[in-house]
């Protein structure tokens, strides 16, 4: 896939380690956002997950600066009980202690975005004024958010305005079609052409990935998406 996604004209390559990133590299691909540490569900808000994550996300920044990887995924993990201030308190703590680190080695950590509706029940980053107010707190360039279009479609809406007011916090997009998570054609309901146009209007130049699974040939699917983003 990595042939066939240079060959295409893409630039880079989502959610990646260390074992990808010398076949990235013979294809000419970026490693656009490497992967972090600790699990989807069990992550930095919770307060005891901090000692057994904190060296994985290190790793993980230092990996991801020798292989000139801009972005590390950051998740908040699931709420379990936790109220959204505690919880955010959690993240904010744990990001504050890696941010140093991050900022040494130009490596942003994005902290994703996710629905808690239909995919990821009970995940608690799954607002964006809850995802920025937690890099607000932290305050660093370094710290910044994963916003994954479809995924807030189906929590938020309103993605064009909600990505113009936020984009100083955006570090990093996701794409799909919704409902389905497959292609982003005229069968679901988000016009991705102005999305797109409206991220390049704000100057953002850092990587759109697009995660979703194609109906039919991937090859021709990738492509057809590629067209769509030129803008």
């Amino acid at each position: 896939m990595a042939r066939e996604a240079a060959r295409l004209g893409f630039q880079g390559f989502d959610l990646v380690g260390p074992d990808d990133f010398p076949v990235l590299k013979k294809h000419g691909l970026a490693p656009s956002m490497a992967r972090g540490g600790g699990s989807l569900t069990d992550n930095m808000n919770q307060k005891e997950n901090h000692a057994r994550i904190e060296p994985l996300y290190r790793k993980a920044i230092d990996d991801a600066a020798a292989a000139g990887a801009p972005n590390v995924i950051a998740l908040s993990g699931n709420r379990r009980g936790l109220a959204d201030e505690e919880g955010m308190g959690n993240c904010v703590t744990m990001l504050n202690k890696l941010k140093a680190q991050a900022e040494d080695k130009g490596v942003t950590l994005c902290l994703e975005l996710l629905n808690s509706k239909v995919n990821h029940p009970d995940y608690q980053c799954d607002r964006t004024w809850w995802g920025v107010e937690v890099c607000k707190r932290v305050n660093s360039p370094r710290v910044k958010l994963l916003f994954d279009i479809y995924h807030m479609q189906i929590m938020e809406g309103d993605i064009i305005r909600t990505i113009r007011n936020n984009i100083a916090c955006l570090g990093h997009f996701h794409t799909a079609g919704n409902p389905g998570r497959h292609e982003m054609d005229d069968t679901q309901e988000m016009n991705y052409r102005g999305i797109a146009r409206a991220i390049a209007a704000l100057g953002f130049t850092g990587f759109v990935a697009h995660e979703y699974s194609p109906l039919g040939d991937p090859i021709e699917s990738l492509r057809k998406t590629r067209e769509l983003f030129e803008v």
